[in-house]
């Protein structure tokens, strides 16, 4: 009888181990979409997201939350180096770097502290990053859905970026429609009245443009391939 008690047990437990990592997943989905929603509504209002303390007490909880969640799905998982490999860049966005310097009085160089500065929204990006990948990981939602989620999040991810950096140096970016202006011209390749004056404002120039060759030429074969699959069913 207690074999067959420890054998239950063994089957049961994949299943739960399942549905807890499926449970973790959504609240890493959900606070990720509260972590944009907060860098828009704050870019939005011409406000420095990194400078407000409501803004920085949610991030330091947010942090909390997932790193909680990593080494949770650390201990359940099978291959723990695997996991620390794949997992790495989840873990190094999950560490609330700010707290930790305003708790313990730390002294960094300028450089690191201007890329720490910038952490939020790189955890931002992460988190953009993380909800387009769930949004695109089931088949049925289709190559077309999948093409128009990641060109969307990616132009409006970079315009919200160009935007922070360029606000206040740049005299041709006087509000977010600016920005969102420049993403548009830049990832269809037409170009824009507006420059990049900033070092990160030029290198999204270049990763717009890019994306914008990619991701156009397999839209067009995409809806190509579409209307010849449609005019084989009408014929047939």
């Amino acid at each position: 009888m207690k074999d067959t008690g420890t054998s239950r047990s063994v089957i049961v437990r994949p299943d739960v181990i399942g549905k807890l990592q499926w449970g973790m997943h959504i609240v890493v989905l959900l606070l990720s979409a509260a972590l944009i929603y907060m860098i828009s509504v704050d870019s939005f209002r011409n406000l420095d997201f990194y400078q407000e303390p409501g803004f920085l007490k949610w991030q330091f909880w947010i942090c909390m939350v997932f790193l909680a969640i990593y080494f949770i799905d650390f201990a359940l998982s099978h291959n723990k180096w695997r996991y620390l490999w794949s997992q790495s860049i989840f873990l190094i966005v999950s560490i609330p770097y700010q707290a930790l310097i305003d708790r313990f009085g730390i002294q960094i160089p300028d450089q690191l502290s201007y890329l720490i500065r910038y952490m939020p929204l790189i955890r931002g990006g992460y988190a953009m990053a993380y909800v387009v990948s769930w949004l695109t990981r089931n088949k049925a939602t289709g190559l077309f859905f999948a093409y128009v989620i990641t060109l969307l999040s990616t132009v409006y991810f970079c315009s919200l970026t160009f935007y922070m950096f360029e606000l206040r140096v740049n005299p041709m970016v006087q509000d977010y429609a600016d920005s969102l202006w420049w993403a548009c011209m830049t990832v269809t390749t037409e170009g824009c009245d507006i420059s990049a004056v900033t070092g990160t404002g030029r290198a999204l120039s270049v990763l717009l443009a890019l994306m914008g060759i990619i991701l156009f030429p397999v839209f067009t074969v995409y809806v190509t391939d579409l209307i010849h699959r449609q005019r084989r069913k009408s014929q047939a």
